[in-house]
């Protein structure tokens, strides 16, 4: 985690969250004065209630935007008008997937053979292996902030960060590549980490779960050859416009998102403006680090219902406007100034490295 005050002003922490006076009046570091069955107790009980038919209801409303979107681009074919919809497209892939996480968590309904269905038909066509990311993300939730054992944006030891070279340093903390780091983790994890989400055989999974892995990679597969075939058939170039470039976009906002959430403090919330709406309330996202299994369309209710509970260890997400501009500034500053935490100590703060781009070839062992 970032120092308390690190990056912080007058209004917030430098990460677009309210503070008290532009500092934290509490140690962080130390446990809170309440209990998860606090938190939990003061939420109504239908916020736990998943209906599948509400659920499904969100799935056919995206599947039916990114259809039409997808033929209407067809349809035109106007190289003015492709930009506008590679972006709105791959906000929506993005959209998909958050679905499809709510399958991975059980939070999309009861039922253990629907929510994996489903999730592998969202999952697979955007290319994400369901069971392989499922496991990992829940390994995320059960170790968010710990160095060690975490999934998602894991904090760089100090020794790891020291023996990368200066291409990987460079890759991983310059604004836009690390917007695109989703696929490479996908097949090779974290710095620092081994294993592969397509492999059943992966540290990251148990036996008892390379069947599943298995399927997952099965699906992804016959995903690839599909675009493939469809490559062959219309050619390379349609193929890319519609489904390639808005890809690209899906991938920056899954990493863009999720650093925003999990970097730098803890868990928080963010505001996307009209974008919260869009994919689903993922902003929303402290309540549902602490209850996965609640539905992504009780998130909002289930917040405002705990945050007596939290007091002043909830911290507002700055206001957007239409467009969440102002978080490309913060996601700007974090990376370059978190770098790496101590190999030392049971609590830990991001260091920056100032000369991150020294030309040095990696330290051997």
């Amino acid at each position: 985690m970032s120092p308390p005050n690190s990056m912080a002003n007058a209004n917030g922490d430098g990460n677009g969250v309210l503070m008290n006076g532009g500092r934290v009046d509490f140690d962080p570091s130390e446990a809170p004065p309440f209990k998860i069955a606090d938190i939990r107790a003061a939420i109504p009980p239908h916020c736990w209630v998943k209906n599948p038919w509400r659920s499904m209801s969100y799935v056919l409303r995206d599947a039916i935007v990114v259809l039409g979107f997808a033929f209407a681009a067809a349809k035109l074919d106007n190289w003015a008008l492709w930009p506008l919809y590679w972006v709105a497209q791959g906000t929506m892939f993005w959209a998909i997937f958050v679905l499809g996480h709510d399958c991975g968590h059980g939070s999309f309904s009861d039922s253990r053979v629907l929510n994996n269905v489903v999730g592998h038909i969202l999952h697979s066509s955007i290319l994400v292996p369901y069971h392989g990311w499922r496991i990992s993300h829940k390994t995320h939730h059960q170790n968010h902030g710990n160095v060690e054992k975490d999934e998602s944006w894991v904090p760089l030891p100090e020794k790891v960060y020291k023996e990368l070279d200066t291409s990987t340093k460079f890759m991983r903390f310059t604004i836009p590549l690390p917007m695109f780091a989703y696929p490479v983790y996908l097949w090779t994890r974290s710095p620092g980490k081994k294993g592969s989400h397509f492999n059943p055989y992966s540290d990251l999974f148990a036996p008892h779960e390379r069947q599943a892995v298995l399927i997952s990679t099965l699906c992804w597969t016959s995903m690839v050859l599909l675009l493939l075939y469809s490559s062959f058939l219309f050619g390379f170039l349609p193929v890319l416009k519609i489904y390639g470039l808005p890809y690209l976009i899906f991938v920056a906002w899954l990493d863009m998102v999720t650093y925003l959430h999990h970097h730098g403090l803890t868990t928080v919330d963010r505001d996307y403006g009209i974008i919260n709406n869009i994919h689903h309330d993922i902003g929303t996202h402290v309540i549902h680090h602490l209850f996965p299994q609640i539905p992504h369309y009780h998130l909002i209710e289930a917040t405002k219902a705990a945050k007596p509970v939290l007091g002043k260890y909830y911290r507002e997400p700055k206001k957007s406007g239409a467009f969440p501009w102002h978080l490309f500034g913060y996601l700007v500053r974090s990376l370059g100034e978190d770098h790496y935490v101590s190999d030392t100590g049971e609590v830990v703060f991001y260091q920056s490295d100032p000369e991150i781009f020294t030309f040095s070839k990696p330290k051997s062992n």
